[in-house]
């Protein structure tokens, strides 16, 4: 393999990764970063996080430092991109019009900000949420409190920025077309424990609303709503979810389904051409179905796993979905199948009232998802807990005194149930 070229099309967490990875099991051949963007590799939590508050430096954002890339023979391309996939003469049209060869071929081009379309959205003082840039602009317009800040959409990102926004003394509204915040992430119960949290920060949650248009003349001035009223705004951030950046593979003809459609092994439907992070829409086994994950863990876990899959070995890619955020003073790990919960059991061990527990989502007796908040150095034992499939009593996974580890060992199997 050593005179392989092993390209991969996107400079984020999980190219980067996979990059690494590939040297990290010895591959000898040229390995090539095509990166859109002038930076090397980083990742992106702490935009709406430490990065945007002002409490972290670009260095936590870095994947590696820039020389990390030469020291290990990786030709990182910056700022450029890739137009166009030739699958059967296996190459990439680069946008200089150069043609760039390979033998395996990763995508990892990410998503991208759904864009809202609404009048107004193009004012000076709209913003969305993506890149070092766009953090960066957003901190110099709150940096210094005191800016009226409205915010479209109330999931992640959204109520991340509010609390960092609310941090810095900006005054935070935040419009939500649904009735709970984080609703769809976390079920109804937890996204209203959620929203009191920030109400008591300070932040003015208006949920059950629709957004008509944005006001200005020239700059942002409100938000109006579909009754007429107009919300005022200095700055306004949009984040209604992403959209994969799919448009070089569909014109390649690769399958698409919500992503680049892979199988475990994280090959496209091209046997010399991979997929993995926001992009990819991966056949799971514990689920039987594909999943499409945006969160840091997913790049960061699919990166090297695609990887090894190019390398030739057997890789099945079974990673437990995992997330956390930071909002104000709460921290929270989150980890499990979204799609296992609709109907499940919340069991809590801890206490809520001090916003220092851990739910746990159990259907058909076993734990599908778990959630800890301000209870650090768990999720561990909770992902064993979900990996087992074991049939758990609710009583004992409530009761703090068994440690978690043992219901996932002494629980009993489902098939002996």
């Amino acid at each position: 393999m050593d005179d392989q070229e092993f390209v991969i099309i996107g400079g984020g967490l999980a190219g980067a990764s996979a990059a690494e990875e590939l040297r990290e099991k010895g591959f000898a051949g040229k390995v090539t970063i095509v990166a859109a963007e002038t930076h090397v590799p980083y990742i992106r939590p702490p935009l709406s996080k430490g990065y945007l508050a002002g409490s972290e430096g670009l260095d936590a954002a870095y994947v590696h430092p820039a020389d990390w890339y030469g020291e290990h023979d990786i030709d990182l391309m910056q700022g450029r991109s890739a137009q166009k996939l030739d699958l059967a003469e296996k190459r990439v049209l680069l946008d200089d019009g150069s043609l760039l060869p390979y033998d395996k071929l990763l995508l990892a081009t990410g998503a991208s900000p759904r864009r809202l379309p609404i009048d107004g959205g193009q004012l000076d003082g709209v913003h969305y949420l993506r890149t070092i840039e766009d953090s960066q602009s957003l901190h110099e317009a709150l940096g210094d409190g005191g800016r009226r800040l409205v915010l479209i959409g109330s999931g992640w990102i959204g109520m991340e920025v509010g609390a960092s926004a609310r941090t810095l003394g900006n005054e935070v509204t935040i419009l939500e077309r649904d009735p709970i915040p984080l609703a769809n992430a976390i079920g109804d119960e937890l996204g209203s424990m959620f929203a009191e949290f920030h109400r008591e920060k300070g932040v003015v949650l208006r949920p059950s609303v629709v957004v008509k248009r944005i006001v200005g003349d020239g700059r942002v001035s409100g938000v109006e709503l579909e009754d007429g009223e107009v919300v005022p705004a200095d700055l306004v951030l949009i984040g209604v979810g992403a959209i994969p950046n799919t448009t070089l593979a569909e014109a390649a003809g690769l399958v698409i389904d919500n992503g680049v459609a892979t199988d475990a092994a994280l090959r496209t439907s091209d046997p010399n051409v991979f997929a993995a992070g926001d992009v990819a829409n991966a056949f799971h086994p514990r689920v039987e179905q594909r999943l499409r994950n945006e969160h840091w863990a997913n790049a960061l876990n699919q990166g090297p796993a695609a990887a090894r899959s190019m390398l030739g070995e057997p890789t099945v890619f079974d990673e437990i979905p995992y997330f956390y955020t930071d909002q104000f003073d709460l921290g929270m790990e989150y980890s499990g199948f979204g799609s296992l919960t609709k109907d499940a059991t919340i069991v809590y061990r801890g206490d809520r009232e001090s916003r220092e527990f851990i739910a746990f989502w159990v259907a058909d007796g076993k734990v599908v998802a778990g959630m800890n908040v301000n209870v650090w150095d768990v999720n561990d034992q909770v992902q064993r807990l979900i990996r087992s499939q074991r049939v758990v009593d609710l009583d004992a996974l409530a009761d703090e005194s068994v440690p978690l580890d043992a219901l996932a060992q002494d629980s009993v199997p489902v098939e002996e149930r």
